[in-house]
């Protein structure tokens, strides 16, 4: 299993970004998966998931309103659309998958896998 997450960069406060994350060794017709990130001196957050594979969503209150995901399982790849962005956004950020099966509220308890190495995320003037 493999998870390569890229689109980071340096933004402006109100800038957008888009993240994506190839995913390789298992299919997303049957994992879920989702992005998290990780701030200096914080603690890890689950941002948003997929709960199940119907496209149930889960997006961490700190995001929602703001941050999209979206995948296209054809191409294996789980995106992250990032507008409004804050200085508080400022992380690696971090696709992972959950292969075991945790349930629907994974992504709020970090219960996962397999991740990637990350992409960094700052926001700032």
């Amino acid at each position: 299993v493999q998870l390569q997450a890229s689109g980071g960069g340096l933004v402006q406060p109100g800038g957008s970004l888009r993240l994506s994350c190839a995913a390789s060794g298992f299919s997303l017709d049957h994992y879920v998966i989702g992005w998290f990130r990780q701030a200096p001196g914080k603690e890890r957050e689950g941002v948003s998931c997929f709960t199940r594979n119907d496209g149930s969503t889960y997006y961490s209150d700190s995001v929602k309103g703001r941050f999209t995901i979206s995948r296209d399982n054809a191409k294996s790849t789980v995106y992250l659309q990032l507008n409004s962005l804050k200085p508080e956004d400022t992380a690696v950020y971090y696709c992972a998958t959950d292969l075991t099966g945790y349930g629907t509220n994974w992504c709020e308890r970090l219960k996962y896998d397999e991740r990637g190495q990350g992409t960094q995320v700052t926001v700032s003037s």
